[in-house]
């Protein structure tokens, strides 16, 4: 009776202890601070994106990785979790949990965000865009001459980035002729119509406008007349861009992070619009520049990386 009586009472201790260590211990997360981690799959940006997160919202990470896990139904399994916040990284996991509307969403990594989703209540995020004026306005410096800019886009993917760029170009002075396409069979003609017109090229990340065969006839656009471009991402560079202004995918998740952290407070997704990447990565391709007469003063961009 008294080994009963014994053991009983330690059982009673265990289960004290262990319940005032997650009452007291500020490192022990429980569902209801749970971050709950969706990508599509896993490669090194999106663990750079993961690890900038981190940095910022030190909160217990549960994390499905889409292409690891074919088969499984992902809504069940958020809802057996229970996470306060979900974070979607990459479009395939932003449309996987498209219709979650009951749990706040914080995605990265995604070009152009589907408009309709940005104004859901709850989904909030960091675009995979740099403030377009500070794009026209790096494009400028690195060529003041440039009067002229032309642009190609499709309404549903990169509308709403076209009319920013159109914008921003104009508060910067420049001209822009935007041509809407219907498919990338478009594309070489609409370019083509811009000869004579324009004396720069802003690339949006559209994969309609720009297959392989559309950014082929581009960059011989662009040699044939000269006419420098700038675009999203450095790997252009390679074929012929002259400027690529592209994303920190660790800082864009450290921003995640600190919008996690706002919600985790009590802050309303509503409160907390989509907001761009913050810290710009600039590339410029010094050869290109040599073989279209342009001399770039280097000491103007500051932390930029010059490919000779």
């Amino acid at each position: 009776m008294i080994n009963k009586r014994c053991q009983l009472i330690k059982n009673n201790l265990f289960f004290l202890t262990v319940l005032l260590f997650h009452l007291f211990n500020p490192t022990a997360a429980s569902a209801g601070d749970r971050v709950l981690s969706i990508q599509s799959v896993d490669i090194p940006p999106y663990q750079e994106a993961i690890k900038g997160f981190q940095s910022a919202c030190s909160k217990d990470i549960r994390r499905i990785v889409i292409s690891e896990i074919k088969g499984r139904d992902i809504i069940k399994e958020i809802r057996e979790q229970a996470p306060a916040i979900i974070l979607a990284i990459g479009m395939d996991a932003l449309e996987k949990i498209k219709d979650i509307d009951h749990i706040p969403v914080i995605y990265l990594m995604i070009p152009n965000p589907d408009p309709t989703m940005q104004e859901n209540r709850n989904f909030t995020g960091v675009r995979m865009n740099i403030k377009q004026e500070d794009q026209v306005s790096l494009f400028l410096k690195a060529v003041p001459s440039i009067k002229n800019i032309g642009l190609l886009y499709t309404a549903g993917k990169s509308g709403s980035l076209a009319q920013r760029a159109i914008d921003a170009c104009k508060n910067a002075g420049v001209n822009v002729i935007a041509k809407e396409v219907m498919s990338s069979r478009d594309v070489p003609a609409e370019i083509k119509g811009m000869e004579g017109s324009i004396d720069g090229f802003w690339m949006l990340p559209d994969v309609t406008v720009f297959s392989s065969e559309g950014i082929e006839y581009l960059f011989l656009f662009s040699m044939k007349n000269k006419i420098p471009i700038l675009t999203f991402s450095e790997i252009h560079l390679e074929s012929g861009a002259l400027i690529s202004v592209g994303m920190d995918p660790f800082d864009m998740g450290a921003q995640a992070g600190e919008m996690a952290q706002e919600l985790l407070k009590g802050k309303s997704v509503s409160d907390m619009p989509p907001a761009d990447a913050r810290k710009a990565l600039i590339s410029i391709n010094m050869k290109i520049a040599g073989k279209l007469g342009i001399t770039i003063d280097m000491n103007l961009f500051p932390g930029a990386e010059f490919l000779k």
